[in-house]
C-alpha cells in the first residue's frame, strides 16, 4: 500500500532527527527501507518467528523490533541498533509514525477506490449515500469535474502537483480512471459560476505549466449539487474533451457549458451530416474552398459580420473583403452578409471538421 519510496523517506527524516539507523522489514523477512543503505535488500532471518510471536517488540542481538500493524495483523517491522531506554522510545516513536501513515494511506485508498466507482456509475444509489456517510465525505457539497488530458507518462506528475494545489483530502479529490487522463472532482462555492470555474481551470493549466507538463488540456463539467450526480459532470467533461478537439483545438481550457452548437452536431449520424453538406453546397466540399477566403469568413465571424472591423484586422481593403465574400457566395449561393446565410455557413463549416475528424470525408 505505501511504497517503499515514502518508507524510505520517512526513515530517513527520522534519522536526520534522532541520529539513530533504523529499517524496515516486510513481514516476510525482507529489508525494504534503512537508513543504511547496503542493508537494503537483504532478509533477515528473525523477522518472521517474531511476526509469529505474540511479543510488539524483542530485544534481538543488540537490535530492537517493534511491529507496525495494519487491522490487527502485522503489516511491517521496524528495527533500531541500541539496548537503552532511549533507543526503546525512538523505536515505539517510528513504529506509531508509519502506524499512522498506514492509516491515512488507507483513508485515501477506500476514499480513492469510492471516488473512482462514483465517477464510472459502478455503484447504487444507495451505496452512495452509506459509504459516503462512512468517508465522511459530504453528499450535498457543490461539485465539479476536471479533467486533465496529458501524456499517459506526466500523469503522476499531474496528479501530485494537483494535491500540492489542492490540498484538501475531505473535500477535493484527485484521482486516473482513463489512461493519460488525470481527474479533479472540486468542491465549489455556492456563488461560483462558470467564469469562475474557468478560473480554476486556468490556474490548474498555469500551475502544470509552471511545473514543465506541457501540452495538456483541461476540460470542465457542468456543476452538480448532488454526490450521485459526479458521474455526470465527469461525462461531460469527457464530452468537452472530445468536441473541443474538433472545433476547439486552439482552446487549452473547455467547459462543457461553451461547447455550444458543436455539442448537437457532435450527436448527428454521419449520413444525416453528409445529406447537410450536399444540400448546402450543392455537391461540393469545404475543401474546394480556397484557404485565403475561409480564413477570411473565420475572421469575419469573429468580429460578428462586421466588415470594417474584420478588413482591418487581416489589413486588407474593405472592397477586398466584399470581393471575397462576393466570390463565396457565387460558389455556394450564400451571402455571408446575411445572418441567416452566415448561420448555415456556419454550420456547414462545423459539419465538415466534425465528418473529417470521423474520418468520413
Amino acid at each position: 500500500m505505501i511504497s517503499n519510496q515514502v518508507l524510505q523517506s520517512t526513515i530517513d527524516g527520522l534519522k536526520n532527527i534522532t541520529r539513530r539507523e533504523l529499517s524496515v522489514i516486510e513481514r516476510e523477512g525482507k529489508i525494504v527501507a534503512s537508513t543504511e543503505a547496503d542493508m537494503i535488500g537483504q532478509t533477515v532471518e528473525a523477522a518472521p518467528l517474531f511476526v509469529a510471536s505474540q511479543a510488539e517488540n524483542q530485544l534481538v542481538a543488540g537490535c530492537q523490533y517493534f511491529k507496525v500493524n495494519d487491522s490487527g495483523a502485522t503489516e511491517y517491522i521496524v528495527t533500531i541498533r541500541g539496548e537503552d531506554e532511549e533507543t526503546y522510545r525512538i523505536g515505539k516513536i517510528a513504529s506509531f509514525a508509519l502506524q499512522s501513515l498506514i492509516v491515512a494511506y488507507k483513508e485515501r485508498f477506500d476514499k480513492d477506490n469510492f471516488i473512482k466507482n462514483l465517477l464510472l456509475d459502478n455503484l447504487l444509489l444507495v451505496d452512495i449515500y452509506s459509504r459516503a456517510k462512512k468517508l465522511k465525505i459530504d453528499s450535498t457539497a457543490r461539485r465539479a469535474v476536471y479533467i486533465i488530458e496529458s501524456d499517459a507518462e506526466r500523469e503522476q506528475d499531474i496528479t501530485d502537483a494537483l494535491r500540492r494545489l489542492f490540498p484538501s483530502k475531505s473535500r477535493d479529490f484527485v484521482t486516473t480512471v482513463d489512461e493519460g487522463m488525470v481527474i479533479l472532482v472540486r468542491d465549489i462555492k455556492e456563488s461560483d459560476g462558470l467564469t469562475e470555474l474557468e478560473a480554476v481551470g486556468r490556474q490548474i493549466y498555469d500551475k502544470l505549466t509552471d511545473e514543465g507538463v506541457y501540452g495538456i488540456r483541461v476540460s470542465i463539467g457542468a456543476a452538480v449539487t448532488d454526490l450521485k450526480l459526479v458521474s455526470s459532470s465527469y461525462k461531460e467533461a469527457k464530452l468537452a474533451l472530445e468536441v473541443g478537439s474538433i472545433f476547439s483545438s486552439d482552446k487549452t481550457v473547455i467547459s462543457y457549458e461553451r461547447l455550444g452548437i458543436g455539442r448537437l452536431i457532435f450527436q448527428l449520424p454521419n449520413t444525416l451530416c453528409r445529406m447537410f453538406i450536399n444540400e448546402v453546397l450543392h455537391g461540393i466540399t469545404v475543401d474546394a474552398i480556397d484557404d485565403e477566403t475561409l480564413t477570411t469568413v473565420s475572421k469575419f465571424f469573429e468580429n460578428n459580420l462586421n466588415i470594417s472591423e474584420t478588413s482591418r484586422q487581416l489589413y486588407i481593403h474593405r472592397n477586398t473583403l466584399v470581393y471575397r465574400l462576393d466570390k463565396l457566395q457565387k460558389l455556394t449561393g450564400l451571402d455571408l452578409r446575411n445572418f441567416d446565410d452566415a448561420i448555415t455557413f456556419k454550420i456547414t463549416l462545423m459539419v465538415s471538421e466534425y465528418m473529417k475528424y470521423g474520418g468520413q470525408l
